[in-house]
């Protein structure tokens, strides 16, 4: 099997970094969990700290942190920007909750890194959400109107001027800042939480994929080279989510492209982008970008690879096509960083939900298989909220968020396979024709304008699908 093309993140974390061994033969534990990115690991650490004797294992498919966990934008971001579907899901009061909560997680990762020496490069800069084409003007008022109403102000409104400096580009027109969100070094990230889940007992296999999974009492997780055994299983498998029959149509697997430049602060400073913020368009497949402690940009766009169910080919590993499409997002945003060479780039998988919010649960109705998937391109901040949810439940505690509406009554779903992957690519391609068109300033066609219509909202919800919610 080929060697994975990594991230830059994933480059400079785990270089001269020793693997965790594979599972080889049998093991046992009180819980095992499939998935070593951020959600397997904040529950694993979550678990220890909330009962040391509580036995904890990891199976991971590649590395930790190999999947999204190590692919991403580094965006650490709450649900405030998606307060209208967390209103539907759960109510004007538990809406409200569970954003809070999770603008809480932002603070609760900065602390816990303090706390634990880890030098994720946390930086609480702010998040941008902005418009960088006439069409995308306004695209956050549904959510600043809904958040007044229900009497929380968690964005800023800022003039257009000040959204242009502090984004260091005139193409972005106008703007608001939500001061909470900050960003991270996805690998130093991963790095640090397997750190302490290893000081906590935590035993981690890496390239131990689930080849199977018998769901009797006790399970036992399946691996090329042995089977672990345990009274419960928590599966925090990202994309590959979409795979388990019982969530197939609850989670598609999409990619998310990213490139990185080499440092420049010296034209960063230039330019005016020195805050720290994090920033993306209001595009369905959006851009977003940041910029880094050594003064590179990180420039992605999500929503373009669709995998068949969960055949995760070689594409969202690496794609030179898209990381060349990626890059041009980047020219277009940044016309006075037209010189700047791209020296990185990669891929990654993104486990959707048919509401862009996380689902939690028990498979199948088993008490002792949980799971939690659905992130949708905003898992970093979350994926702590969720640890805590899923570690809750394993210990069969409701008190708090493991008893609200995303656990066991997530609405939605998608068509079956091959169903949904042939629509997935016709809506793909007109959203796609669509938004080049607007970026260009010229009104969309007829047919790639129906075909975007009947696309889910997007990390970032426009304008015109929140007036049909």
């Amino acid at each position: 099997m080929a060697e994975p093309h990594r991230s830059l993140w994933l480059d400079q974390a785990f270089t001269g970094a020793t693997p965790m061994p594979e599972l080889r033969g049998g093991d046992r534990a009180d819980v095992a969990i499939v998935g070593g990115g951020y959600l397997g690991l904040w529950t694993a650490i979550l678990l220890k700290e909330r009962d040391p004797a509580i036995d904890v294992a990891i199976v991971e498919r590649d590395v930790c942190g190999g999947g999204a966990s190590g692919r991403n934008g580094g965006f650490v971001l709450s649900w405030w920007p998606k307060i209208g579907t967390l209103v539907k899901l759960a109510g004007e009061e538990g809406g409200i909750e569970l954003a809070r909560a999770s603008e809480a997680a932002i603070g609760e990762i900065g602390e816990f890194c303090e706390r634990h020496r880890i030098d994720a490069q946390f930086r609480q800069g702010g998040y941008l959400w902005t418009a960088a084409t006439d069409v995308q003007r306004g695209s956050w008022a549904p959510a600043l109107d809904l958040c007044a109403s229900l009497g929380v102000r968690p964005f800023e409104e800022l003039s257009p001027a000040e959204v242009a400096r502090r984004a260091g580009s005139p193409v972005h027109l106008e703007g608001v800042l939500e001061p909470s969100g900050a960003t991270v070094h996805p690998g130093y990230l991963v790095r640090g939480l397997m750190r302490v889940a290893r000081s906590l007992g935590v035993r981690i296999y890496e390239n131990s994929p689930m080849v199977e999974l018998d769901r009797r009492r006790p399970a036992v997780v399946r691996t090329p080279g042995g089977a672990l055994t345990a009274d419960r299983v928590v599966l925090a498998i990202n994309a590959h989510s979409a795979g388990i029959r019982e969530l197939h149509r609850r989670i598609v697997a999409i990619s998310s492209d990213m490139v990185a430049t080499p440092p420049i602060p010296d034209r960063l400073e230039e330019i005016g982008w020195t805050g720290g913020e994090c920033i993306s368009d209001s595009q369905l497949q959006v851009h977003y970008y940041r910029t880094t402690q050594d003064g590179r940009i990180a420039f992605g766009k999500g929503g373009w690879g669709i995998a068949l169910g969960a055949r995760m080919g070689a594409s969202f590993d690496r794609d030179a096509r898209r990381a060349a499409d990626v890059t041009l997002g980047f020219r277009r945003l940044y016309p006075n960083l037209a010189d700047v060479p791209i020296t990185h780039d990669w891929s990654g998988p993104i486990d959707r939900s048919p509401t862009g919010i996380p689902l939690f649960g028990n498979l199948g109705g088993r008490e002792h298989i949980l799971y939690g998937a659905g992130f949708s391109g905003n898992g970093v901040g979350p994926c702590r909220l969720g640890g805590r949810i899923l570690a809750d439940l394993v210990v069969g505690d409701r008190s708090g968020l493991a008893g609200c509406a995303l656990v066991n009554g997530h609405p939605g779903s998608f068509p079956p396979d091959p169903v949904r992957w042939i629509g997935a690519h016709a809506v793909r391609t007109g959203v796609a024709a669509k938004e080049a068109r607007e970026a260009e300033g010229r009104a969309p066609g007829r047919i790639a304008d129906a075909l975007a219509r009947l696309a889910p909202a997007g990390m970032i919800p426009k304008k015109a699908k929140a007036k049909k919610g």
